[in-house]
């Protein structure tokens, strides 16, 4: 057999359902073993590589290239079930970040090191007696990996990064000192975009919300005053430039609300590296120094538009 065959192998004998052993999944098995049609099973390595480099691998060790769109049909319909069964595991960051990256579990990797050897039997029946075992061992790490936040009075968990850690701080470190009482109206998450989307109270402070506006990261609306926060959780991309500043405004020239417009770093280092592109007239909030904010020019300090 070839090396494609024998991975399709490997994926029917621990159990894998048929839509995940076919030559996509068993090339994406053999991308993440790291090996090329000519090598043994005994020179698997279990590093870590992200799903482009699993596409770029396929091509390069098998000449096989799938179009640049079939890329989240290799995550969702392969990765992810592999995932699930504890086959590989995730190095833990937020999904939508660029250094996102899997690899073999420990177990399945001594397993397909033993492929080609006479321990190949007893190996696979230990996997076997042990597969629900690991996958719930590997499903409960990646729970304890999510960020607990209280939103609202309601107890919700963002997925693993550093932005949605950020969005935690914003939530419960910047709000309580700066907009005392305000509600949160909406919060994204890496994993699923509007964890909070509150559209009644949207739509009555006449926030236009349509499918091609993209909404800050974080939304508060202090009753009190009236006024609105928009937050930009920075930690890659995405502070309040003057064309942010500007579509927000756009989305909100009906309202009668206040507007503030701030930027959230994780630390002053974070903060350099934006600063030439910050909007004046906003705020910037560093999660490292809560208690502060700088305000970029004019008379007003944390004070509507």
């Amino acid at each position: 057999m070839g090396k494609l065959d024998e991975a399709k192998d490997i994926l029917k004998s621990i159990g894998m359902p048929d839509q995940q052993c076919n030559s996509r999944s068993a090339h994406t098995l053999l991308a993440l073993c790291h090996l090329e049609e000519g090598d043994p099973w005994s020179l698997v390595k279990s590093d870590f590589i992200g799903v482009t480099e699993i596409m770029k691998t396929m091509e390069i060790n098998y000449d096989v290239c799938y179009k640049p769109n079939t890329r989240e049909t290799i995550r969702k319909d392969s990765i992810h079930q592999f995932r699930d069964a504890g086959i590989i595991e995730d190095n833990g960051v937020a999904t939508n970040s660029p250094n996102y990256r899997y690899k073999l579990t420990t177990e399945m990797l001594t397993l397909v090191l033993s492929y080609d050897s006479p321990k190949w039997e007893r190996e696979l029946e230990t996997f076997l007696k042990n597969k629900e075992t690991l996958s719930e061992k590997y499903r409960q790490r990646r729970i304890s990996k999510r960020i607990p936040v209280k939103i609202n009075d309601f107890l919700l968990e963002f997925s693993p990064g550093a932005h949605n850690q950020l969005q935690k701080s914003i939530i419960e470190e910047f709000a309580p000192i700066f907009a005392p009482g305000a509600i949160i109206l909406y919060v994204g998450d890496t994993e699923k975009k509007d964890l909070v989307k509150d559209i009644e109270i949207l739509e009555k402070l006449h926030v236009e919300i349509t499918d091609h506006d993209k909404l800050p990261d974080v939304i508060l609306y202090l009753e009190e005053r009236n006024w609105l926060f928009f937050i930009e959780a920075v930690v890659s991309v995405g502070p309040m430039s003057k064309k942010r500043v500007d579509e927000i405004t756009r989305m909100t020239i009906k309202s009668e609300c206040g507007k503030i417009f701030v930027t959230a770093f994780p630390s002053k280092k974070t903060f350099k590296t934006y600063a030439d592109e910050l909007a004046w007239e906003t705020e910037v909030w560093i999660s490292d120094t809560p208690e502060h904010l700088i305000h970029l020019d004019g008379e007003r300090f944390l004070g509507p538009y």
